[in-house]
C-alpha cells in the first residue's frame, strides 16, 4: 500500500502527515491509532484486509510524531492530532464512514464527531466501534493518579516520564498534553455522535478499565449504543479472537447500510 503525505497545519506549526487509502464503497473504515500506536500494526492491518477482501474504503493515517508522519511527538496534543484527523478525513473519505477508535483514538473519534456535527456534516458519519475507548484520559485516568514527584516534574519540565509495557522507550507526557485535554473533554455532558456506537472492551485492561467505557456509555445516547465486554480481554484487542470479534462487527454495520 503507497503511502501519500499531506500537509496539515501552516508556518511553524505545518507538519507532514501520512497517509495510506485503500479506495473502495462506502461505508467503509477510518482507523484512528492510540497513543504512540501507527497505522500498520495488528488491528490496522486487519481493517485493511477486511476492506479489500469486501471492496470498501479503508483510510488511515499516522498522528504526527507516530510513525512515518513528521512532527515532534513532544508537540502533540489531542487538538493537535483531532486537526490532523479532520483534514485527512476531508481529503480522502469517500461517502458515510466508519470511525474505528482504538483507545486514545476514541477520544479523537468523538471529538471529530462533534466537529462534523458542529459543520452540520454529521451524515458523513455512518456508524463508530471504539476499542478500549480512553476519552478524556488525562483528567478521568492518569490526573487523579499523578504522584507529588510526576506533578513537580511537569511543572518545573513541562513533560513527565512513566515506563511502558509496550516498548523499551518510555512513555512521555507532556504539560501541555494535560492543559489541552481538559478543552476537549467529552465525558461533561451528552455526546451526540449522530450514528450508532460499538464498544468493544476487555475487562483484563490495566491500562483503561472497563469501568470507563460503561462511564461513558452513560454519556452517549443509549438507544445507538452497543457495548461488547472480553472477560479475558487485555488493553491492545489484537488476538485473533478478538480481531475476528471486530471484523464481526464491522460486518453487521455494513450488511445493514447493504441492506
Amino acid at each position: 500500500m503507497k503511502t501519500e503525505h499531506i500537509t496539515v497545519g501552516s508556518g511553524s506549526a505545518a507538519r507532514k502527515i501520512a497517509v495510506r487509502n485503500r479506495q473502495g464503497k462506502a461505508p467503509g473504515v477510518v482507523w484512528l491509532g492510540g497513543y504512540r500506536s501507527d497505522m500498520i500494526g495488528t488491528k490496522a492491518e486487519a481493517l485493511d484486509r477486511w476492506a479489500s477482501e469486501s471492496g470498501r474504503q479503508c483510510l488511515r493515517h499516522d498522528y504526527s510524531g507516530h510513525g512515518e508522519s513528521g512532527g515532534d511527538f513532544a508537540d502533540g496534543t489531542i487538538s493537535r492530532w483531532l486537526e490532523e484527523s479532520l483534514a485527512v478525513f476531508e481529503r480522502f473519505a469517500a461517502g458515510p464512514q466508519i470511525l474505528v477508535g482504538s483507545s486514545m483514538g476514541s477520544w479523537i473519534a468523538l471529538r471529530m464527531a462533534q466537529e462534523l456535527k458542529k459543520a452540520g456534516r454529521e451524515n458523513r458519519l455512518h456508524a463508530m466501534v471504539l476499542i478500549a475507548p480512553a476519552p478524556d484520559f488525562t483528567h478521568e485516568l492518569m490526573l487523579p493518579e499523578l504522584t507529588g514527584d510526576q506533578k513537580r516534574q511537569l511543572a518545573e519540565q513541562g513533560y513527565m516520564e512513566e515506563p511502558s509495557e509496550y516498548s523499551d522507550e518510555p512513555n512521555i507526557f507532556t504539560r501541555a498534553l494535560f492543559e489541552d485535554g481538559e478543552k476537549n473533554r467529552v465525558m461533561t455532558g451528552l455526546i451526540e455522535t449522530g450514528c450508532p456506537v460499538h464498544i468493544l472492551q476487555g475487562m483484563q485492561d490495566p491500562d483503561v478499565p472497563w469501568r470507563h467505557a460503561m462511564k461513558l456509555a452513560e454519556f452517549l445516547p443509549m438507544e445507538n449504543v452497543t457495548m461488547t465486554l472480553i472477560k479475558d480481554g487485555d488493553h491492545r484487542l489484537s488476538r485473533e479472537s478478538d480481531i475476528a470479534l471486530l471484523l464481526r462487527t464491522l460486518d453487521a454495520m455494513v450488511a445493514h447500510a447493504d441492506g
